[in-house]
């Protein structure tokens, strides 16, 4: 499956990249707050050794008045665990792929438990895609390192439009139809999602919109522009995450 493929290859660009860091480097604050880039790199592994337990049949909501949010979840757990560079980068190469062997193997209809709802396994390759692709712009920026947008941006954009229902749900605003027509890197493709009866949307780069949607550019930054009635609130909305 193409989404497979196309995380391996994120992830494989990625790998490349940090291969070439120095102590220093690895040391550097990320554009994540409060974490370096072994941090941004522990939390990757982190996260993809929760999708092989999800796969093998681990639960993996919080309890119910566990105390914390997610994120403070997250970031205790990168505390708790930090360790010198070459162990960090290891443990993510070993879980990363270990991680994409266990959703191409496992059943394509069947829902996978995950922190805010379950999904199938071609939808979280799709999250772990945008995760890897937001997290890489965190190292990269601060280190001026290039990291240019490319078609697999089209994974992270149809998961932003697919998570537009929930996210207008969670504000109480009542799911709405808007139309997103994007433009692709290279400027030359068009990538649309929803339908054309839509009475709202949101057009332009495809890569603002897929930073917008990952908390990487706020929305007056960006070249996107939103029409309609629900045109401003999905753009303020969007996301590639369930928060």
């Amino acid at each position: 499956m193409a989404i497979f493929d196309d995380l391996e290859a994120e992830q494989d660009r990625l790998e490349k990249i940090l291969a070439g860091l120095d102590d220093q480097q690895w040391a550097a604050p990320s554009a994540a707050a409060g974490w370096n880039v072994a941090d941004v790199v522990l939390h990757l592994a982190q996260s993809e050794e929760a999708v092989v337990a999800s796969v093998g049949g681990a639960t993996l909501r919080p309890e119910s008045g566990s105390g914390g949010t997610v994120d403070q979840i997250m970031d205790d757990l990168v505390t708790a665990q930090r360790a010198e560079p070459a162990m960090v980068f290891e443990r993510w190469r070993e879980a990363r792929r270990a991680a994409v062997r266990a959703l191409r193997a496992a059943d394509p209809g069947q829902p996978l438990s995950w922190v805010e709802a379950p999904m199938k396994p071609a939808t979280m390759a799709t999250t772990r895609l945008a995760e890897h692709w937001a997290h890489g712009l965190d190292i990269t920026g601060p280190l001026d390192i290039a990291f240019p947008d490319t078609d697999r941006l089209r994974h992270i954009a149809w998961l932003a439009h697919r998570t537009l229902p929930y996210a207008f749900a969670l504000a109480g605003e009542g799911a709405q139809d808007v139309r997103c027509d994007l433009t692709a890197p290279g400027g030359v493709t068009s990538w649309v999602f929803g339908p054309d009866t839509a009475g709202s949307a949101i057009a332009g780069p495809a890569g603002d919109f897929c930073r917008v949607a990952a908390q990487r550019m706020v929305p007056e930054r960006s070249g996107l522009k939103a029409s309609g009635p629900h045109g401003a609130a999905a753009l303020r909305l969007l996301r590639t995450y369930a928060a």
